[in-house]
């Protein structure tokens, strides 16, 4: 029998996402486990695997159409022995292809590609029902000159009638870096449009904004990427509804850069100050497990493991990819998961449980030179730590004498409704111990 594919659940805090692109065309033999297409949600690119062994008969939902509601069919799988006519029987079992995913892009490869050739170039809409990024508008000299076969149209990622072929993330890419995708020629599968090639375009030639009347560069808008309103979102639900405190300690580091330099001579894996404040974390979750909690409405939730959300800036915004169980992982496991896991945040390429739930943050400004700082809590999570940059700073030693001294300021911001005040200087007070007994850190 026909099995239908649905956009999965795939991500706690999302609804949908778009269908970024296919990795099977129609006719291909799929396996179980197949990567059979790739869902763009508001933190990552998501892959969605086959259940089922059979074809991939029939594309429902084309690549680039966006919000795509979770459980909408987009695509069917035939087992063996079934012929076409099983797609079309699945489809109406289901309620029929026009319920199960937008009209626009309920229908096969080949009829749509048949029915885009048709369509005279001036009517030809975008893959997203919407003008593409970069696109000029109907009637202008630039779509005239478009529609006459200029050199930008030629050049670029089309069908016949002008259509472009490009990723949701590549468009979004394109809007945000100013680059027109009229003039960009498509790497990607059947000649589209993806990450790589707006990249390479804006490298070739930025686009500066036009001056004004007045010779000063024009304010430009940049519309709201996925992951920045997710991001808008849950920051500023969680300063409006969390009632934050903050505490401030500072460390003395000499010991352990001593120690960090130490491990480094001629070792396999470079470790990172990072690296030790992120098992620190976890060890002092680990002596002071009343930190190591969530917040609900009807319970405070216990973790049974430290898992620290190390914060990765990225072009689209911060992400917060997870070292689960960093208590009992070695410094050398921690430095390499680390190095992975923002790798891949950098590239959307995160699966939504190597980003969802953690117990603690570690935010790390202080590779930018900023002294102290206070973060924002990331919910469910009830605390994030802060961590400033070392410094040389006068100090008075235990003899009474005045001298200089590697010193680090981090800073906590708790949930007050989940982690008392008292509870958060315990948990400090053990980070700073770890943090001035390194040693500690490696047992």
């Amino acid at each position: 029998m026909a099995h239908l594919i649905k956009l999965p659940s795939v991500a706690a805090d999302t609804s949908g996402g778009n269908l970024h692109q296919w990795l099977k065309k129609e006719g291909d033999k799929v396996a179980v486990g197949d990567a059979l297409a790739e869902i763009e949600t508001e933190k990552a690119i998501v892959e969605i695997n086959a259940e089922h062994a059979g074809v991939l008969g029939r594309i429902v939902v084309q690549a680039g159409v966006a919000s795509v509601p979770i459980n909408t069919v987009i695509g069917v799988l035939l087992a063996d022995g079934d012929d076409a006519s099983a797609i079309d029987r699945a489809l109406a079992e289901h309620g029929g292809a026009a319920t199960a995913a937008p009209a626009a892009a309920a229908e096969p490869v080949a009829a749509t590609a048949s029915k885009v050739a048709a369509t005279p170039p001036a009517a030809a809409p975008a893959a997203a029902g919407t003008p593409a990024a970069g696109t000029p508008a109907a009637g202008s000299p630039a779509a005239a000159s478009a529609a006459a076969g200029s050199p930008a149209a030629s050049s670029s990622a089309a069908v016949p009638g002008g259509r472009l072929f490009a990723s949701p993330l590549a468009r979004r890419l394109a809007a945000q870096w100013h680059v027109d995708l009229l003039g960009v020629t498509g790497t990607g599968p059947h000649g589209r449009i993806v990450r790589r090639d707006v990249e390479a375009a804006r490298d070739r030639a930025p686009v500066a904004a036009a001056p004004s009347a007045a010779g000063r560069p024009a304010a430009r808008r940049v519309p709201h990427t996925g992951m920045r309103r997710a991001i808008a979102r849950r920051l500023t639900e969680s300063k409006q509804n969390v009632p934050h405190f903050y505490l401030s300690v500072d460390c003395r580091m000499d010991a352990l850069l001593a120690l960090r330099a130490q491990a480094n001579h001629g070792g396999a894996v470079k470790l990172s100050v990072n690296d030790f404040i992120v098992r620190a974390a976890a060890l002092a979750l680990r002596e002071v497990p009343e930190v190591n909690v969530s917040w609900h409405e009807d319970a405070i939730e216990y973790h049974a493991g430290a898992d620290i959300s190390v914060a990765v800036a990225t072009d689209g915004g911060l992400v917060t990819p997870i070292v689960r169980d960093a208590d009992v992982k070695s410094l050398s496991a921690i430095a390499g998961e680390i190095v992975e896991l923002a790798g891949r945040a950098k590239i959307n390429r995160l699966k939504p449980e190597e980003f969802t739930g953690g117990s603690l943050t570690v935010s790390n400004l202080g590779m930018y030179g900023i002294s102290q700082f206070a973060a924002i809590i990331n919910p469910p999570q009830a605390a994030i730590l802060a961590v400033g940059a070392a410094e040389r700073r006068p100090v008075v030693n235990e003899a009474g004498e005045l001298v200089a001294a590697t010193v680090m300021t981090v800073t906590l911001s708790a949930d007050h409704r989940a982690v008392d005040g008292a509870v958060g200087a315990r948990w400090l007070a053990a980070l700073r111990t770890l943090i001035e007994n390194p040693v500690r850190i490696l047992l």
